[in-house]
């Protein structure tokens, strides 16, 4: 073969190995980053629902299914609520039985295919918890965002915001307990939520907090204007990621008087990462996942470990977090605490999946929570 032409196909090789390399990060980041907002997270098993019976349900035996607490379980149609595992009810080996406390709506029959969910609430603040609420819409950069707001006779409001696989819904698992505590609580659904009204995220991707923070920005100038004197963020999963990045950017974060965050995903490249794999990657393309996804999206490692650097935090913190959080590991959550032990409190939890902190624990969740919000009130 002549040189030109031995060039000419050298590089065309070249130009195909690397379109081709282009096309496998595009895909491996959509599977992270494009993943439907309210639907489950891959990384728990289905289950298939083997009977049910008076307060009780019988699921697929798995350790997902093992896990102690209460959790929401969603299939095509249905959403129920499940709590401890019933040990002395006879099963088939192969199975697990779980209190089954109620089904929000559709029909749990034999045969669905379901899968946890840390979500145990379906519906708005009045129909599931009975709470007196109003729709509002929150003035933000790419649109009008869709709110829940439940008042309260305190002048410190609390802003929610939930994360991977959830919608507006998951904050309802604390919502009656703030409401005990007289706080005002608005839970907000921001860029790229399955709400109606939620504004699209630009290219349909998700920005793990990145930009999303900004629509959080929005809530606490919205809080401001209407009453609140200080503000609590407290944030699931991406959800706590947008309150650290509030804290550390907002123009208004002098008002912000605590954070709490539950799963805080504090490493955006193992999180895509452990996203990719779960909806079946192959191992081989993860980098190229993260390396598309920063480039589609301008993620950048840098913003993230300033926002949660422990030298920049100003407020008092808690975390909840657990070793079994597979999405967003809990190394730099406990590195986080140690370096500030003074204004960051870590309350780890066992056995409890990526942002389903309470659901392992409510009552220890919720004990823990009022000590940390009894001085800030």
């Amino acid at each position: 073969m002549r040189p030109a032409k031995a060039t000419a196909a050298a590089v065309t090789t070249v130009l195909g190995v690397g379109a081709a390399a282009v096309a496998a990060g595009r895909y491996a980041s959509d599977a992270a980053l494009k993943a439907p907002p309210g639907r489950p997270l891959p990384s728990d098993p289905r289950l298939t629902v083997h009977a049910t019976a008076a307060g009780q349900v019988t699921l697929s035996r798995c350790l997902a299914a093992l896990r102690p607490g209460t959790y929401g379980i969603q299939g095509p149609g249905v959403h129920a609520v499940v709590g401890p595992v019933l040990e002395d009810v006879e099963h088939p080996a192969d199975t697990v039985v779980r209190r089954l406390e109620r089904v929000s709506h559709g029909t749990l029959r034999t045969g669905t295919r379901v899968r946890l969910t840390p979500q145990v609430h379906s519906g708005d603040p009045g129909t599931a918890l009975g709470l007196e609420h109003r729709n509002v819409s929150i003035p933000g950069e790419l649109g009008p965002l869709p709110a829940w707001f439940v008042p309260g006779a305190r002048d410190t409001w609390v802003i929610t915001t939930h994360g991977l696989g959830t919608t507006r819904e998951h904050p309802m698992n604390v919502m009656e307990f703030l409401a005990g505590q007289r706080l005002p609580v608005l839970d907000l659904a921001y860029r790229g939520d399955p709400d109606p009204g939620a504004p699209r995220s630009p290219g349909g991707l998700g920005h793990l907090g990145d930009s999303e923070w900004r629509d959080l920005d929005a809530a606490i100038r919205y809080a401001v204007r209407y009453g609140a004197e200080r503000v609590i963020l407290h944030g699931w999963s991406v959800g706590a990621s947008m309150a650290l990045h509030a804290a550390a950017n907002s123009a208004l974060s002098e008002r912000i008087s605590g954070l709490v965050l539950d799963s805080p995903v504090l490493d955006w490249e193992a999180t895509l990462r452990a996203l990719a794999a779960a909806r079946r990657v192959p191992g081989p393309l993860l980098p190229l996942a993260v390396r598309a996804a920063q480039g589609r999206t301008g993620l950048h490692g840098d913003r993230l470990l300033e926002a949660a650097d422990p030298r920049n935090l100003h407020v008092p913190t808690l975390i909840f977090h657990g070793p079994d959080d597979t999405l967003a590991p809990w190394h730099p959550s406990r590195e986080l605490a140690a370096h500030r032990p003074e204004l960051v409190g870590l309350h780890p939890v066992e056995h409890a999946p990526h942002a389903a902190m309470w659901n392992a624990d409510p009552a220890g969740y919720e004990e823990t929570l009022r000590r940390f919000l009894t001085p800030l009130l």
